[in-house]
């Protein structure tokens, strides 16, 4: 994060209510298995109001947790043309991201082991490449929070943002050495940066709406943030934006991006038309189903506007 440090409190009541969802279509030639990803976790600090998947199919998908407990819906494309729509309004809190002023890491001896996996390297997260660099520029900071902080800060400083420059095949070493990339190429390189110090950091993918800032324009999409165990919680953290935000909807968190595909397929299907929404929205002035109608919402201002 930013050296902007919100002052600590407890977890607030949900005071917003936030319309989220998302509309795939895929073109097949022949029956395509394909994981979905792209309900929201049932937990805090989000309430559920009310969900709605459409899948069209002859039998209802399998829906089981995956092994990070993400909610995954396993099914198979028929041929041809398939449109799958969630939609969920969804209740958050009018608090922004906040953390202790001096928050200190779990020491590695008292991690668990699930907790010590997201210490190593993975796919998307080479942290064993970035050893010598991150002990230089953050193995001075003693607490955990400011490690963070300024890896937050370095990552937001020297990363810079490029609309559709993501790609499927970099790392965060990559990333780093290329120097721009897309919210989830900002994560990996916080992620791995963090890994580097010893410090547990795992990928979130999920929905951000603008409340309390203004739209930048262009379509919504799913955004990439990133979580710190510190003293013993899982703690978020956006090098992206690298300021506190409101709203942060969390569908799915794992090692990297592998983890958190909002879709994968086992064949030669083809995503045609993709679309994300996520706006905050005044309570029972919109049903599950109901166009989408960004003359209704009430974010996307520097004003922050309630029930």
């Amino acid at each position: 994060m930013s050296t902007r440090r919100p002052k600590a409190s407890d977890a607030a009541p949900p005071d917003m209510t936030v319309r989220v969802g998302c509309r795939l279509v895929y073109e097949a030639p022949l029956p395509t298995p394909i994981l979905l990803l792209i309900r929201p976790r049932l937990e805090r600090p989000h309430r559920i109001l009310r969900e709605k998947l459409s899948i069209p199919s002859v039998r209802k998908s399998d829906a089981a947790r995956d092994a990070n407990g993400n909610i995954t819906h396993r099914w198979t494309l028929p041929p041809g043309r398939t449109t799958i729509v969630h939609d969920a309004l969804v209740e958050i809190s009018s608090r922004p991201d906040n953390f202790e002023p001096k928050t200190h890491s779990v020491p590695v001896a008292e991690l668990s082991l699930d907790i010590l996996r997201y210490t190593l390297p993975s796919r998307y997260c080479d942290s064993d490449k970035m050893l010598r660099f991150a002990a230089t520029q953050f193995g001075h900071l003693i607490n955990g929070i400011d490690r963070v902080i300024a890896i937050c800060n370095w990552t937001h400083r020297n990363i810079r943002y490029v609309t559709c420059s993501g790609r499927p095949d970099l790392s965060a070493s990559e990333v780093m050495a290329r120097g721009y990339g897309v919210c989830r190429d900002f994560a990996h390189v916080a992620i791995a940066l963090c890994r580097a110090v010893n410090l547990p950091a795992r990928y979130v993918s999920g929905h951000m709406p603008d409340i309390g800032f203004r739209d930048a324009g262009g379509a919504m999409d799913f955004h990439a943030y990133f979580e710190v165990y510190l003293e013993h919680q899982w703690r978020p953290f956006d090098a992206r934006f690298n300021i506190p935000r409101i709203g942060r909807i969390k569908i799915s968190h794992g090692l990297d991006a592998v983890d958190g595909s909002f879709a994968t397929t086992y064949g030669e299907a083809q995503l045609t038309f993709f679309e994300v929404w996520a706006y905050q929205v005044k309570p029972g002035t919109v049903s599950l189903g109901d166009p989408i109608d960004l003359s209704k919402r009430l974010d996307g201002t520097p004003r922050i506007r309630f029930r």
